[in-house]
């Protein structure tokens, strides 16, 4: 019976019963699975910390979990530093916490335990890295779509009669080469944001005055530059992407027949209508197309580029990656610190991090920057976590099994049934 309860709970634990030719209510189930002991925790000597949500966006929760042991031993309500530090006060036997890089959990592992090392764990400065990465990308977006333009001065399948090619949309114009609605509507935005933070006023007082939510207009004062913001508006991407090197090639051989183009793409797998061929080929009846050009990679691929071990890169990417660093003094330099970075992560060197730091600040990559700012409030942490072996994997683990705990309850349990759950269920 108490099985039944722990694995399935209330009325699935019921059905199950039922079938099983045991008559029991679902709340008999939930009575007996409340009034469970706890298992025993034992000394826990290396300690694990994460959130999870009880609620995305709205409420969450906090689980321990021995890492020597692997196996949760305790969950705290919400995520903040107090009920750690409770919780820390009546184990002193603690002597390592694993953790992220959350400052709640930072201020209740000092509260609590001042005795124990805290370990920033390496995936999350990894994931920090790259969060910063990703916005240096995005900064340098114009740096990187430079490196693919082709000039069809020197490149044949310019129409006859002209020498201006057409250059594909860059995602800020449309294919008639009028500004883009959402890219004019994204600059006047920025300005404004801009202008009225140099005249001191609040996030607050300008979301007001504009009528913009908080958070946009927190997004806009935050980007270093308008680049940053046209990102992900100049880069979305178009089911005729992976079909547009066939297009080229079959326009510059000589092949102008619209419907006859959307057969062959329809006949390679391609999904859209004739429309959409017929708007992508419209300026070329005037202006020309340039043979096959190369699409810009996605801010996503350049960052996965990076931050990607230089052995196991494909020769292509590689290769583009070369071209993009050589294009951009800023997205070399970047690229230098991720190697650094990954070279102390790797090598367990936590004690480099000082000088890694300084080179950082050296370039001027705000991003980066920001991320340094943040490493040396968390120094102590950082250092270790680089250069021990524990980390907060057997964590991850953990809260990814606590998601389907959480999923069998259908979001109905309590946090007090959610607990036992997850400290009863093995």
């Amino acid at each position: 019976m108490l099985s039944i309860g722990c694995a399935l709970a209330g009325r699935p634990g019921a059905r199950l019963a039922a079938v099983l030719g045991i008559r029991v209510a679902k709340d008999t189930l939930l009575h007996l699975l409340r009034t469970m002991p706890d298992r025993h925790e034992g000394r826990v000597r290396v300690l694990g910390v994460d959130d999870f949500a009880l609620r995305k966006g709205d409420s969450y929760a906090t689980v321990l979990v021995d890492v020597e042991a692997r196996q949760p031993v305790d969950v705290l309500p919400g995520r903040d530093a107090e009920p750690l530090a409770a919780w820390l006060a009546g184990h002193p036997e603690v002597e390592t916490i694993c953790r992220d890089r959350a400052g709640a959990y930072a201020e209740g592992a000092r509260s609590g335990a001042p005795q124990a090392i805290q370990v920033a764990d390496g995936w999350h400065l990894w994931r920090n890295l790259a969060e910063a990465v990703k916005k240096t990308v995005g900064s340098h977006q114009a740096c990187i779509r430079s490196v693919f333009v082709t000039t069809a001065a020197t490149e044949p399948g310019t129409a006859v009669g002209t020498t201006e090619p057409l250059n594909p949309p860059d995602g800020t114009h449309d294919c008639l080469g009028r500004p883009r609605r959402l890219v004019a509507r994204t600059r006047e935005r920025f300005a404004a944001v801009q202008e009225r933070l140099a005249e001191g006023k609040s996030l607050r007082a300008i979301a007001r005055e504009l009528r913009l939510d908080h958070s946009t207009v927190r997004r806009f004062a935050r980007a270093g530059s308008i680049d940053e913001l046209l990102t992900r508006a100049v880069n979305r991407q178009s089911i005729l992407d992976a079909y547009k090197p066939y297009l080229h090639q079959r326009w510059s051989d000589g092949c102008h027949d619209i419907p006859r183009l959307h057969r062959e793409l329809r006949d390679l797998g391609f999904p859209g209508d004739i429309q959409t061929v017929r708007r992508y080929l419209r300026p070329s009846k005037e202006r020309g197309f340039p043979l096959a050009p190369r699409a810009a990679p996605r801010p996503r691929r350049v960052v996965r580029w990076n931050m990607t071990d230089p052995d196991v890169l494909p020769a292509g990417d590689a290769q583009e990656l070369k071209e993009v660093r050589a294009a951009c003094l800023h997205l070399d330099a970047a690229a230098r610190h991720v190697r650094d970075f990954a070279a102390m992560l790797q090598e367990r060197r936590g004690d480099l991090l000082p000088d890694w730091m300084d080179r950082v600040l050296a370039d001027d990559l705000l991003a980066l920057h920001s991320l340094v700012t943040g490493l040396r409030r968390d120094q102590d942490a950082v250092v270790v976590g680089l250069s021990s072996s524990w980390s907060s994997g057997q964590v991850e683990g953990q809260v990814t099994r606590i998601k389907l705990i959480k999923r069998k309850g259908y979001g109905r349990a309590s946090l007090d049934l959610l607990r036992k759950r997850i400290l009863l269920v093995s």
